[in-house]
């Protein structure tokens, strides 16, 4: 099954809870209409939707650059963005030490890219393209505006638990208060399950743009290069106090960045089994090599997984192989 496919397929069923769940509220007690609480839904969604983009920028500290500022950073982005037929988003540099990029907007053409300090210095040019393409991609595909809506579900059912479980909402004052709350229960595991779900559209995405990265010219081994200096960069900073703290403040959007920041430890054990010659890169040979090996993930592994932003490195960087 293709990515998009997965992907929307994901959407009609996230948005298929979150109906059941209001309607059945709404029905059980016997106030407004299935109709009223999507119309409340897709206010939320849109709250989210219009402050979303300030809230990242006030989270990740980002800066606009100008074409005077960086020159060669502008020029690769508004060629990858050519290539992808897209128009060129603003570029911006994010004042944290974790090297690292990321891209945000509201649609196409409020796309943002952002590059943390750093980067630059530890990727060659065709590595940093390959991220920059990347980025690009999710930009393309709006899977940003589609995680951004789908996140907002877990929100709504979460609300609803709490308030029918313990905040006296409507029906725990009335003789069917008992019943509220095994309502409550009900929508306390469907914000776990739409959770899970949320999570596993966040990896289709990141499939997704690695793939199109390729598709606008970047070669895989550059991006695979790219994400294993990476990982090995954030594993470093991990063991610094004042790195920790900056992890720990930016936890919740980690989402946006190219890898799991805080699987980097995990993910430089898995790739160092990949670069054959210990050369701090994964060349097209040794990506080439990776394709005809199968990825076994312990259950350890496999559990973990479900539970991260982003695919396991190892079975990503697999599927890169197959792209090369």
């Amino acid at each position: 099954m293709g990515l998009q496919i997965k992907m929307w397929l994901l959407v009609v069923l996230m948005f298929g809870i979150l109906y059941g769940i209001i309607t059945g509220f709404g029905t059980y007690f016997g106030t407004g209409s299935a109709t009223s609480y999507i119309i409340l839904a897709f206010l939320f969604l849109g709250f989210q939707y219009l402050i979303g983009p300030k809230m990242v920028e006030m989270l990740m500290r980002v800066k606009y650059l100008s074409e005077e500022e960086e020159p060669e950073l502008h020029q690769m982005v508004k060629e990858l963005s050519q290539k992808a037929g897209i128009p060129k988003p603003k570029i911006g540099i994010s004042q944290i030490s974790i090297p690292n990029a990321f891209a945000f907007g509201r649609s196409i053409r409020d796309g943002r890219v952002c590059v943390t300090r750093g980067i630059q210095q530890i990727l060659t040019k065709e590595e940093l393209k390959g991220v920059l393409g990347h980025e690009i991609s999710h930009l393309k595909n709006r899977d940003m505006l589609i995680i951004t809506l789908l996140s907002v579900i877990p929100l709504i059912c979460y609300w609803l638990a709490f308030h029918l479980m313990w905040g006296g909402m409507l029906g725990n004052k009335r003789e069917g208060g008992n019943y509220a709350f095994l309502i409550g229960l009900g929508a306390m595991l469907a914000y776990f399950i739409t959770n899970l779900l949320v999570l596993a559209g966040s990896r289709i995405r990141e499939y997704y743009a690695d793939e199109g990265s390729v598709r606008i010219g970047n070669p895989p081994h550059h991006l695979a290069t790219a994400l294993y200096k990476l990982s090995f960069s954030s594993a470093r900073l991990q063991r610094d106090p004042k790195a920790q703290e900056e992890l720990r403040r930016i936890s919740g959007a980690k989402a946006f960045f190219l890898n799991d920041i805080s699987q980097a430890e995990n993910e430089i054990r898995e790739l160092e089994a990949v670069d054959k010659d210990l050369s701090g890169t994964i060349d097209q040979n040794e990506l080439l090599a990776l394709r005809s090996q199968r990825v076994k993930l312990s259950t350890a592994e496999k559990m973990m997984e479900i539970f991260t932003t982003h695919p396991n490195m190892l079975k990503r960087i697999k599927r890169l192989s197959t792209l090369a």
